[in-house]
């Protein structure tokens, strides 16, 4: 319960006004009409306020969330003996090292986070007991109730004498799930245990999850505390005399199901005899047992009125971030982490201050255009999960951790032991009532492509099903305690007056699990598996029974007609298979399914949606009518792994083995169909990102047997998707015939992470990256690699220089299987060329080599020329676009009669008269490169290409000839008007 996990958003101007009366946050004005009339029905019936609030009331900077001075009357020493002191320093030393101790989500932060670096408290807004018992609004209420001021609460200012000048002893915090009620709690009490409390000189925090365990026996407070903090035996004797300087923090308070009555729960003022853990409770906030102790609860907002008000000194609503400033300060505090960019494992690049600064920069302007994103933010868990995400996309991340995997751990880290209602016989799990309702308008949403619900969606989604009294009443609870952890009121314009989820992955998140859980059935589907598996078991006794019958009476008949019996639920499973296959069908064309106006990869639009895009993210010309859910099948593949159904079925959301390999086995007929089919690059990236959160290498393994050919040219291959193709095509064993990286954006880290798929390729393109001579290392580590079976391989346009090719001709000579290398405009000029003279030799299966475009001069193209008609298998030389004289083309065009030897030097569009039968290749190339090469130097070369084949027609009567070569004029004509240059 300690290691829950908090943090938020804050909201923004006027906007988040209207959307915090919507859901029934504070706020300063309600709309008149449309949905502030719903959900003041459906969520918690407290009233809103109030006007912005000074940023310093509210928030502190990495330092004490209490930092303050005792008031007066509560300073003084109690604990003065030797020993009492040692057991209070003891006390404080054990409590520290249990409350420091982070949940393992909160480590991919860095090692050094904390709550002192990290921790931003959330706005505590003053609430009166009329608030809380004013009657739920009506949907037919006309107007709104009318505004009332709520007095903003610093963690200090909790214990301060009331309006009315009297001492508060009992306060109450209350608020709905994702607040930050745990982490409040967890920082207030660490920061007593480092002196930063002054007001108190002890604090004896209780979990009431722990209390409220099965089978409580009676136990005397005393020894509930001692058996939780054995070194406070040597002070209890003074416990009845610290007075207001003891503080009980009850965190939780709904686990417990509380009784006032006293018929019930009697007076019990004695702190050494053992009653029920309720009971002592019970009486500590009667203020019968340590009459002068203090007393701290924090609840969810439909447990509060459990607790009698005239117990109560103070009532305090937990709000959330209710400001943008708020949001930014967390998010610099977590993303700044002096250690944030290393991954766990010491495997990637670490990210950079500057990255870092980039990434706030982002999402801080994201925030302030007043997005939906602003408005999810007000709950400090989602800032959780927004941090979370970002580090995901952008930072080194643990072996295995994937993005199913975040999503799940934040529901565990707010719902993990959540019972919707502790009063409740059924003992239902909050997760799992979430995943029936909200799962199902979830899913209702993806399946009719909205994203936006009226409130007569939600309503029909909520009140599905309900019937009994019990079932009300589980229902309000939800309303009040988790309904708006799920949606939020759309802000953006023209959609006023719906819903959204508060983030858009976790609709398609809890669509996922909706299906995963079995959830999507009709009611004749639920009918008829009961009653066949009911028909079926009847059918196995009768059978029994009857075939010891037909041995002694003539009735052989009827046994044959029981056996069909047992062939129902045979054949029920088959109809219940056709479902999922049409869900395992829908799954995999949404993943499949190419969009015109918008084709990023999935993790290109999850970032997206969080940091913001730059300019429209729409066609302006074709806006699309519906939306994409591309996240949906990688969530449900993600849901479907081992790992993430251990931490679902501690959230009471157990998937049973058979229906997940039921649900597996559908889905792995429609990819290995429709997987044959060649897919566009994002695509193809989203197919492997569903592998990746599956988890499960022999399905990728079956499913993936069939790609041959990886082409994910054009998509910016960031450190996450490196990992992401190693992961899943780096163990496999069939040969890839191709590996297309071009333009991907590579770096050295990425090849180094790529380097087991560059293994299993036959030809590589790496052409288009921006590798300086630092990637060269990896490379010709790929080279000299017993494994490497690469015959072609491309690294055109790369600054790798005459110093990364001095690498490169490292692995050229210890190589067996390369016969075709591209090092086209590469930054070589004439040393680069030089060297691979001097070391050609060395490699004896090259064919192709071309280093056109490298500025190299007439004795450098010469000297590896001449190298070249020496080698023994070398056929084919590409030397144009070099700065070549006429001259030091007219010697190479005569060496190749002049010396022995098979290679081909291809400097020009011609030879001799006659146009050279390799002029499509390079003009080819030039037509591929023609916008990323230097204008002025490729307008050069073309002028020159073109009075070559001027000279060439000029000085031929072959008109068959001049026909070809007036024919390749036009084509370098129209490359230099395309280029702005002249056309003759």
């Amino acid at each position: 319960m300690w290691s829950r996990q908090a943090s938020a958003y804050p909201s923004s101007g006027t906007t988040w006004g209207w959307c915090e009366t919507i859901l029934g946050f504070s706020c300063r004005k309600v709309h008149p009409e449309g949905n502030g009339r719903f959900l003041l029905h459906w969520s918690q019936p407290l009233e809103a306020c109030s006007a912005d609030l000074p940023f310093r009331a509210f928030i502190r900077h990495q330092g004490s969330s209490v930092a303050g001075t005792a008031p007066p009357g509560r300073h003084g020493q109690l604990f003065r003996s030797i020993s009492a002191m040692e057991s209070v320093h003891w006390y404080r030393r054990s409590l520290a090292e249990w409350f420091i101790r982070l949940p393992r989500e909160e480590r991919q932060f860095g090692p050094t986070f904390s709550l002192d670096t990290g921790h931003v408290d959330p706005v505590i807004r003053e609430s009166t007991p009329d608030e809380l018992l004013r009657p739920p609004a009506e949907p037919t209420l006309a107007h709104p109730l009318p505004l009332v001021e709520r007095h903003p609460l610093s963690l200090p200012q909790l214990f301060d004498p009331d309006a009315c000048g009297r001492r508060v002893q009992t306060v109450v915090l209350y608020g709905t799930v994702g607040t930050g009620k745990s982490t409040l709690v967890r920082k207030m009490v660490l920061d007593w245990c480092h002196g930063r409390l002054p007001s108190f000189e002890l604090v004896i925090p209780f979990s009431c999850e722990d209390l409220s365990a099965p089978g409580p026996t009676p136990i005397s407070l005393y020894h509930m505390v001692t058996s939780r903090y054995p070194p406070l035996k040597e002070v209890l004797p003074l416990l009845d005399k610290a007075g207001p300087r003891l503080l009980f923090v009850l965190h939780g308070m709904e686990r417990l199901n509380l009784d006032f009555r006293m018929e019930s729960t009697g007076l019990h003022g004695d702190p050494e005899m053992p009653a029920v853990p309720t009971t002592i409770i019970v009486n500590l906030l009667r203020k019968f047992m340590l009459p002068e102790a203090s007393i701290l609860v924090t609840t969810r907002a439909s447990a509060v009125g459990r607790i009698p008000s005239k117990y109560v000194g103070r009532y305090g609503e937990i709000c959330g971030f209710s400001d943008t400033n708020l949001q930014k300060l967390y998010f610099q505090l977590r993303l700044n982490q002096p250690d944030c960019g290393h991954s766990a494992n010491g495997v990637g690049t670490p990210i950079t201050p500057a990255q870092r600064d980039n990434l706030v920069e982002m999402l801080s302007r994201n925030l302030e255009g007043h997005h939906q994103i602003a408005t999810a933010c007000f709950l400090p868990s989602y800032c959780w999960l927004v941090c979370a995400t970002l580090y995901f996309l952008h930072v080194s991340t643990p072996v295995g951790q994937t993005l199913t995997g975040i999503y799940t751990s934040f529901l565990r880290l707010n719902f993990s032991g959540e019972i919707l209602d502790s009063t409740d016989p059924s003992r239902t799990s909050l997760m799992a009532y979430a995943a029936r309702t909200m799962g199902k308008l979830a899913y209702e949403g993806v399946a009719s492509r909205k994203t936006y619900f009226s409130e007569k969606d939600v309503r029909e989604c909520l009140e599905s099903g309900v019937k009994t009294e019990e079932e009300f009443q589980l229902l309000h609870v939800f309303r009040r305690d988790a309904l708006r952890f799920f949606l939020a009121p759309c802000v953006e314009s023209g959609k006023h007056g719906t819903f959204v989820f508060t983030v858009p992955a976790m609709q398609e998140y809890l669509a996922a699990l909706y299906i995963v859980l079995g959830e999507r059935k009709t009611a004749w589907q639920r009918v008829g598996k009961e009653a066949a598996e009911l028909v079926g078991r009847v059918g196995e006794d009768v059978s029994l029974v009857l075939s010891i019958l037909t041995k002694l009476l003539p009735l052989r008949v009827l046994p044959l007609l029981f056996n069909l019996l047992k062939v129902v639920p045979r054949v029920f499973g088959r109809w219940a298979g056709k479902s999922r296959e049409a869900v395992a069908q829908a799954m995999v064309l949404e993943m499949f399914r190419e969009e015109d106006y918008y084709n990023d990869d999935v993790l290109d639009q999850l970032g997206a949606s969080i940091l913001g895009v730059e300019g429209p993210r729409r066609h302006p010309d074709e806006p699309p009518d519906d939306e994409v859910f591309e996240l949906f099948p990688m969530f449900m593949g993600g849901l479907l792994s081992s790992r993430n159904r251990v931490v679902l079925a501690q959230l009471g959301c157990p998937i049973k083995n058979m229906d997940a390999l039921e649900n597996a086995q559908a889905i792995k007929k429609k990819l290995v169909k429709l997987g044959r089919q060649g897919l566009p690059p994002s695509e193809l990236l989203d197919h492997l990102f569903f592998h990746y959160e599956f988890q499960n290498q022999h399905f990728s393994a079956e499913v993936l047997s069939s790609l041959h050919q990886l082409n994910l040219a054009g998509v910016r291959m960031t450190p996450l998707k490196c990992s992401v193709v190693a992961s899943v095509l780096g163990s496999g064993t069939h040969t890839l015939d191709e590996v297309n990286l071009a333009s991907c954006q590579l770096d050295p880290a990425g090849l180094h992470t790529l380097m087991p798929v560059f293994l299993r390729a036959r030809k590589l393109g790496l052409q288009l990256n921006g590798l300086g001579p630092e990637a060269c290392k990896d490379i010709r580590d790929l080279l000299l690699h017993d494994q490497c079976q690469v015959t072609t391989l491309r690294l055109s346009n790369n600054p790798l220089t005459a110093a990364g090719l001095a690498l490169l001709v490292e692995g050229l000579s210890g190589n067996t299987s390369l016969t075709h290398l591209s090092l086209l405009h590469t930054g070589l000029e004439d040393e680069g060329l030089e060297l691979l003279a001097t070391h050609l030799e060395r490699n004896q299966q090259l064919r192709e080599l071309n280093v056109a475009y490298n500025g190299a001069g007439d004795a450098a193209a010469l000297g590896l020329a001449r190298a070249a008609r020496e080698h023994p298998s070398l056929e084919l030389l590409h030397l144009y676009f070099n700065e070549l004289s006429p001259e030091g083309r007219k010697k190479l065009r005569e060496l190749e009669g002049a010396t022995p030897g098979r290679a081909r030097v291809v400097a020009s569009l011609t030879e001799g008269t006659a146009l050279s039968e390799h002029w499509s290749v390079i003009l080819g190339e030039i037509q591929r490169n023609l916008n990323s090469w230097e204008r002025g130097r490729v307008q050069c070369h073309l002028s020159m290409l073109l009075r070559d084949l001027e000279d060439s027609r000029g000085a031929t009567l072959n008109p068959w000839r001049k026909a070809q070569l007036l024919r390749v004029e036009g084509e370098v004509r129209s490359l230099l008007e395309h280029l702005g240059g002249p056309g003759s």
